[in-house]
């Protein structure tokens, strides 16, 4: 509700994250109290890797739905490119290891067109593909993707990526924007940029904070709308006002030199599926 009262109107949810209740009593309660109506909302879910056959997309999404006391989403996505075998649990396992299954995503995109069609969602899109991935998709699509939502931050500035979806008028999302701090320390992954101290005193010529100077790089110069996560109040509201400054030229090279092409969110654990997308340059 926070986000909301600062001013926020996209809010992301996952089947997987188990967010979609709170959001959508939150949503019900701020449309009671007149802040809002379900128009001013983008609400966006995500199809989790049980659901991968097609004649399952639609069933799950209105469970969606259902969580969410709502009639249809403003963005439906393929939260991963990859199935899972059973429905219960979310992440099954096999002897120790992910059980997976061998769904196609073109049969996973022809439910997501049927959600689609029936007005379940009123976009649909896709999460973690990679390259060739979209342009499996963009083949036999009847509806094309209209988002992928990748990491994006200054340490991992997929641009390559970005470019090849702006190719085909597919909006990116970055997920992880200001890196992870609690992976911080792990082998392969770098300081968040916003730690930077160079960064920091970046921020204090803008009497903005570090988060706030990465932020409004990746949004005005490299064109991707961003995913922000905090439960603190004050850094939620922070995280919106990115929009009344502009960063010079050298800082904004400054910040592109910081890129390492490290992720943060590599999902290893299922690197040893035919469909993992990041084992592709992008």
């Amino acid at each position: 509700m926070n986000a909301i009262d600062a001013g926020y109107r996209h809010i992301d949810c996952a089947w997987r994250y188990g967010n979609e209740r709170d959001v959508g009593e939150a949503v019900e309660q701020k449309i009671s109290e007149g802040v809002i109506s379900r128009g001013d909302m983008f609400i966006t879910t995500k199809l989790w890797c049980n659901f991968h056959e097609k004649n399952k997309v639609v069933p799950l999404l209105k469970d969606s739905l259902k969580n969410l006391k709502m009639n249809y989403v403003d963005l439906f996505l393929i939260h991963w490119p990859f199935g899972f075998k059973e429905e219960a649990p979310s992440w099954p396992k096999n002897k120790g290891k992910s059980a997976y299954s061998d769904v196609d995503i073109t049969d996973t995109w022809q439910g997501m067109e049927k959600a689609y069609d029936l007005g379940l969602a009123r976009n649909i899109g896709v999460s973690n593909f990679n390259k060739s991935q979209i342009e499996k998709l963009l083949l036999v699509s009847r509806t094309r993707p209209v988002c992928n939502q990748v990491e994006v931050n200054p340490n991992f500035n997929n641009k390559r990526l970005i470019a090849y979806c702006k190719s085909f008028d597919i909006v990116v999302v970055g997920y992880c924007p200001l890196g992870r701090i609690e992976s911080f320390g792990r082998p392969g992954v770098p300081k968040p940029t916003m730690l930077d101290p160079k960064i920091m005193k970046m921020a204090k010529k803008y009497n903005k904070t570090s988060a706030q100077v990465v932020l409004n790089y990746l949004v005005n110069n490299l064109g991707v709308a961003v995913i922000p996560k905090s439960i603190t109040k004050s850094r939620i509201i922070e995280n919106f006002n990115i929009f009344d400054f502009q960063l010079e030229q050298k800082d904004i090279d400054y910040i592109e030199s910081t890129n390492k092409n490290a992720r943060v969110c590599l999902a290893s654990y299922f690197g040893d599926h035919k469909d993992y997308p990041f084992h592709d340059e992008f």
